[in-house]
């Protein structure tokens, strides 16, 4: 660890280790690992905040692929149940003869294609066999080992779908996959309808759905194939159960950058990185912590991660915002047509800018958050309303870096303060992947945060007014999102 741990490569060859010494020296390479990337993201990780990254880190990885440590028999065995129903085969008479389903299974695995932690909606249906049924809780502990490693969609189906074959033994297993991949910063910025809030955790990611089939759902004009669609249809879940994807070639975005060709190689364990690419220490790091998680870097899936992991982490480096826009470009850039969807407030020329979308990186866990922000502003008698753009380029300039989410809601009011100097206020709405995606796991939830400045700090009918607006904008859109479903 020599060469890393002062976040530099041997131009010659620079070994790391696997951390073989057991869990505490895997999870140190990984630590000093982060350590490394934090240095050349500009970032001191002796600065408060910065401090306890490199353990939080170390952590979420090590909780996200303990699947690699995880034996299903172990989860299976002593939770086969007799009962009643057909001797043998299968069939329709209840007991072992029908179908056992488990839909909306919550689960989140880290791509391995570029490390970020995508959603997944888990269904799994099986017919048992042998009057023998499984403890229903157990379909569920059994996909999370399997998502719990670097994982693609397809190749998750298909492990978690043979896993309860083997184990269970059942007439047949089918196992469906909704999956959903953040963008990357540039591609979420632009793909959000400014119209429609981003309620959803998953709005403007990549999406595909994936299937895998064992026994009688493997054949065709099966019954139980058509059935198992069928109650997914109650669970508004909607897709053929083919072994086909949809999208799986464009499933992660960091496939289409170009990884140059590396001559690094790996030997007994150990792996050899020359400086071919810049960022190379940042390269060799990511590299380390995946051998250290349990993974071999040379399985051709994997040789492009380290690279595609570091080009996302650089679009949140320090030195992307180090310049703080200027006032008067932003007033420059003042629009005498007004807000784009904004609402004016009559008499004290209040108005809105909403779900300005953006994308930052939780500092503590070094994983994305995203959402929407709202922008509430007095406006100058004796000038024009913010152009729009101009509002999203700060919300962009201050979420493209290690935040956390009360301070970049505070920092983009304080900027358009800067500009306007009456009162502003400014809403941030967010998901955070670090809170659904870690040990607490609590999908669904989402943040708001909220800093008032200047007019807005004294007018309390102006506050109440501006978060009204983003109420009834936010109904609207759902109830306009509830009509496209209705009629799809």
């Amino acid at each position: 660890m020599g060469a890393l741990a002062e976040g530099q490569l041997n131009p010659n060859v620079s070994e790391i280790t696997s951390g073989g010494g057991g869990r505490g020296s895997a999870a140190g390479t990984m630590e000093n690992a982060v350590k490394i990337l934090l240095m050349g993201l500009g970032e001191d990780s002796e600065r408060e905040g910065l401090k306890k990254t490199p353990m939080r880190v170390a952590k979420a990885f090590r909780d996200g692929t303990r699947g690699y440590k995880q034996k299903v028999d172990d989860i299976v065995h002593g939770a086969l149940f007799p009962e009643a129903g057909l001797d043998h085969g299968a069939g329709q008479a209840g007991g072992t003869g029908g179908l056992v389903v488990v839909r909306d299974i919550n689960l989140f695995s880290y791509c391995e294609s570029c490390l970020l932690p995508f959603s997944i909606k888990c269904h799994v249906g099986y017919v048992p066999s042998g009057q023998r049924v499984v403890g229903l809780s157990k379909l569920s502990r059994v996909a999370d080992v399997y998502a719990k490693r670097l994982q693609e969609p397809q190749r998750l189906a298909d492990e978690i779908c043979q896993a309860l074959q083997n184990s269970i033994q059942p007439a047949g297993v089918s196992v469906a996959l909704q999956c959903w991949h953040i963008q990357f910063p540039e591609a979420l910025k632009c793909n959000l309808d400014p119209m429609h809030p981003s309620r959803s955790s998953t709005q403007g990611w990549m999406h595909t759905s994936v299937c895998s089939n064992t026994g009688v759902f493997d054949q065709k004009k099966s019954s139980f194939r058509d059935e198992f669609q069928t109650l997914l249809k109650f669970s508004s879940v909607s897709f053929g159960l083919d072994n086909v994807s949809s999208l799986i070639h464009s499933w992660c975005p960091s496939r289409s950058i170009h990884v140059p060709e590396s001559k690094g190689h790996i030997s007994n364990g150990r792996i050899c990185y020359r400086p071919v690419v810049s960022h190379a220490a940042m390269v060799a790091a990511v590299a380390s912590m995946i051998v250290s998680l349990g993974e071999d870097p040379s399985r051709k899936e994997l040789v492009g991660t380290p690279y595609r992991y570091v080009h996302w982490l650089m679009n949140f480096s320090r030195s992307n915002t180090d310049t703080r826009p200027q006032n008067g470009s932003v007033v420059d850039a003042m629009d005498s047509h007004g807000s784009s969807n904004g609402y004016i407030y009559g008499e004290s020329e209040m108005r809105s800018e909403l779900n300005l979308p953006f994308c930052a990186q939780c500092e503590h866990h070094l994983l994305p958050f995203h959402g929407v922000v709202h922008i509430g502003y007095f406006q100058d008698g004796e000038r024009r309303a913010i152009d729009r753009s101009s509002l999203q380029a700060m919300v962009h300039l201050y979420g493209c870096k290690l935040q956390v989410q009360e301070r970049l809601t505070r920092q983009i009011a304080e900027a358009v303060y800067s500009v306007l100097g009456r009162g502003v206020m400014v809403v941030v709405e967010a998901n955070h992947v670090c809170m659904i995606s870690r040990g607490i796991e609590k999908v669904g939830s989402s943040t708001a945060t909220v800093a008032v400045m200047g007019q807005f700090s004294t007018d309390i009918t102006a506050k109440a007014l501006f978060l009204e607006t983003i109420s009834k904008v936010t109904a609207a859109a759902a109830a306009a999102a509830a009509v496209i479903f209705s009629v799809s």
